[in-house]
């Protein structure tokens, strides 16, 4: 990739996380009657449009949910000084927070309204470490499989350049609420 096309990417991504930032409704939780009303799918298409909050822990890590559409979903964060562990690199607890949101959720994006899930396994690959001088990074969630019961998803993380610096796997337990 050129250096003018990843700059023009980074660029189309802080737009879109400025532009779904600016929407949000502010960071909360969601209610079992959003869970009863509204499938995943829906669910996200309102935290996008502001209609519904964005989760607290997106704020604590300053990432946001930026595409949604069933069977994927796309996270955005910014790897920050503040992120480091002791020997000077992003504390793998961003990758795998991003990648844990970006694949169970593409899994609840597969959900009628009155189901919900929890996250059973997570596997978390570390490829390259990730500091401050990355830029943007995308975790990009999708189903491999949604049943009655079970979901699993598998997800990246990676820059604008498209560089790949951890993927994950997840298995995720389907329930009624």
């Amino acid at each position: 990739m050129s250096a003018q096309h990843t700059q023009q990417q980074r660029e189309d991504w802080q737009q879109l996380y400025d532009e779904v930032l600016a929407r949000s409704s502010g960071p909360g939780v969601l209610t079992l009657e959003n869970l009863r009303e509204c499938s995943g799918l829906e669910l996200f298409q309102k935290m996008i449009a502001g209609e519904l909050p964005r989760p607290p822990i997106s704020d604590t890590l300053g990432f946001l949910l930026v595409e949604a559409e069933k069977g994927r979903v796309v996270f955005q964060g910014l790897p920050q000084h503040r992120h480091y562990n002791p020997i000077g690199s992003v504390h793998g607890g961003f990758h795998a927070t991003l990648l844990d949101s970006c694949v169970a959720c593409a899994v609840q994006t597969t959900l009628e309204a009155g189901q919900g899930y929890t996250t059973i396994e997570l596997k978390v690959n570390y490829i390259r470490a990730l500091t401050d001088r990355v830029g943007p990074v995308r975790a990009e969630g999708r189903v491999i499989h949604a049943g009655k019961q079970i979901g699993t998803a598998e997800g990246k993380l990676f820059d604008a350049d498209g560089k790949l610096y951890a993927h994950a796997t997840t298995t995720c337990l389907i329930f009624n609420v």
